[in-house]
């Protein structure tokens, strides 16, 4: 079993590298990518951590980027579509055009999370401060949208309820996804710039959780409809995978994925994107619905695509 969706302390996840290493040992995967957000910084830690539990590890980050060729309607106008992107085999020396790359995003989410706090301060959220943030998270550097979701909570109950299973995930959908009231753009960085960043490197590009980044319809009718225009696109622009075996999915729309992901010529990748406590519905290595499996061999195909 493996999993290559997963985030730690270093980004948006609860556990550490070695606690993540060590949950990892305890279901059996035999082996795993920590796509930390815009970082590689967790990976030597990690790598100590895996080589002790004798897990296969791949270096892996997960990135915000704008798909210009499939804008979305925002407040009736049309605006570029964010979209999250996996990159595995990246390399890690700072110099390298992608890891610089990955610099520039750190400064843009730094300056949106500033941007952030004052919207919400405006909004009612008068107690909730970049300090109080920096201190749950345990570094100013790997702020992410849970954090805020759990200060909301935290210093705010009067505003958004007692946190819950649904109220958490309602706190994306209200106030910090696209569609919410404290939505801040992402990034300005197209897909394109990024990739074009990697040309030699070995990197191989999936999109993430594309569901959630392409379709508003989860019906296999929708999907089918809109996906293979999608996948064909991205593939054009130097994407070899498809996270078809997404743990927030269940097991009937995984299979169509993969079956869509195979007919476009592409990897039908996968993972739990594993949150920690951040997450509480998704466990490591099978995801929200407990049944997820990503088949081994789709690591020897990415492997095979660099």
């Amino acid at each position: 079993m493996i999993d290559l969706h997963t985030h730690s302390t270093f980004s948006d996840g609860s556990d550490t590298p070695e606690g993540l290493a060590a949950k990892a040992h305890q279901i059996g995967l035999s082996a795993m990518a920590l796509t930390d957000h815009d970082t590689t910084a967790s990976h030597d830690e990690m790598v100590r951590a895996c080589d002790h539990y004798g897990i296969e590890l791949v270096a892996g980050v997960e990135v915000s980027l704008r798909d210009n060729a499939f804008p979305m309607q925002r407040g009736g106008q049309s605006v570029p579509r964010n979209v999250h992107v996996l990159a595995y085999f990246l390399p890690l020396n700072e110099e390298h055009p992608l890891q610089k790359e990955l610099a520039t995003l750190r400064h843009d989410r730094d300056v949106r999370n500033r941007e952030l706090v004052i919207l919400l301060q405006e909004k009612g959220f008068d107690r909730l401060t970049l300090a109080y943030l920096t201190q749950i998270s345990g570094n100013v550097d790997s702020i992410g949208r849970p954090h805020f979701a759990r200060a909301m909570f935290e210093l705010h109950p009067e505003i958004v309820g007692e946190r819950t299973d649904d109220s958490w995930n309602r706190i994306f959908v209200d106030w910090l996804g696209n569609t919410g009231r404290a939505y801040i753009p992402k990034t300005s960085m197209p897909i394109e710039q990024f990739v074009g960043a990697a040309t030699g490197s070995g990197t191989v590009f999936s999109i993430a959780h594309p569901l959630v980044n392409y379709v508003n319809d989860l019906s296999d009718s929708a999907i089918e409809a809109s996906m293979p225009r999608v996948m064909a696109s991205l593939r054009e622009r130097g994407f070899r995978g498809i996270e078809a075996y997404y743990g927030g999915t269940n097991q009937a729309t995984r299979s169509l994925m993969a079956k869509l992901t195979r007919d476009a010529g592409m990897i039908p990748t996968g993972g739990s994107d594993y949150h920690g406590h951040y997450k509480e519905d998704v466990s490591l290595g099978v995801g929200r619905s407990g049944d997820l499996r990503v088949p081994d061999e789709i690591l020897d195909e990415l492997k095979a695509a660099r």
